[in-house]
């Protein structure tokens, strides 16, 4: 069996800058840092860096104690936890992805110019609830077309997208804007990594007749990845590390293609990629 791995995969440039700051900011035994929520969406390497570099993970500012540093995560937090956090005398460490910070300084300038914000993203994601938190004016958050049906919209609006979300969706979101409102801003603010990757897994799942992603089950980008490869692969499957492969996935298989969710650190890849020879050498020597 054959066994290939995408273009383009894996860690982005926001997670491994992230991940180096969380890791440069260790201190002594006597002094942890903490990050506000989970850095990244990837729960092995959060554990990692609670292992190897005293780094806790907190679920919100009210649970910080006695640490000496906080980190604020990948997806950033809302503008007043950013405030009440910098009140507190603790050295605070921005994490925040600058492709996150974009739409967080659009939000803010465009609905100070009279703009009411809306996005293209899970409500319920970090992400998304950070962005919301530096708009001055109503937001309206949606992840498909026929939710803006029953929104009641002014005449000038501002449209961005949640940083992991596919173009073809968004731009659905942007045409029914622009036949239902006078003035449309439109800001492209997917970042290009998750382009590149939504693109690579294309191009291999068009071709193998297995396809195996890896990545945090609650990570927003690696659930796209997964839903375009199942679109153009059936069988394909989402996994957290090697311990999910199942053997019986694999059998008179001839080509297995492999791809990564933007969280998913390059060990945890090289593991499963070992795991499927392993498999490979029992079904198909």
């Amino acid at each position: 069996m054959k066994i290939e791995l995408a273009k383009n995969y894996g860690f982005c440039f926001g997670v491994k800058r992230a991940i180096k700051i969380a890791e440069n900011s260790a201190g002594s035994k006597d002094s942890t840092s903490a990050t506000i929520g989970e850095l990244i969406h990837n729960s092995l390497e959060i554990d990692r860096l609670k292992d190897n570099f005293r780094v806790k993970t907190l679920k919100n500012i009210n649970e910080l104690t006695d640490e000496k540093k906080a980190i604020i995560r990948t997806h950033g937090i809302t503008k007043g936890d950013l405030e009440r956090l910098k009140t507190t005398g603790i050295e605070v460490i921005d994490a925040t992805c600058p492709f996150v910070t974009k739409p967080q300084n659009i939000a803010e300038k465009m609905s100070n110019e009279g703009y009411e914000i809306v996005i293209f993203g899970d409500i319920n994601h970090p992400e998304v609830r950070g962005v919301m938190s530096y708009s001055t004016k109503p937001v309206h958050v949606v992840l498909s077309q026929e939710e803006l049906a029953g929104a009641k919209l002014p005449q000038k609006v501002a449209v961005i997208s949640q940083t992991t979300k596919k173009i073809e969706e968004f731009m659905t979101i942007v045409t029914h804007l622009m036949q239902r409102v006078k003035e449309v801003r439109v800001f492209n603010t997917i970042c290009n990594a998750t382009l590149e990757n939504q693109e690579a897994v294309r191009e291999l799942a068009s071709k193998a007749d297995v396809m195996v992603i890896v990545g945090g089950k609650n990570s927003s980008n690696t659930k796209q990845l997964y839903l375009i490869s199942k679109n153009l692969c059936k069988d394909s499957y989402l996994i957290e590390s090697q311990e999910e492969l199942n053997s019986s996935w694999f059998k008179n298989k001839k080509h297995c293609g492999v791809s990564a969710g933007a969280s998913t650190p390059e060990w945890v890849i090289q593991n499963v990629i070992k795991e499927l020879e392993n498999i490979d050498k029992i079904y198909n020597s």
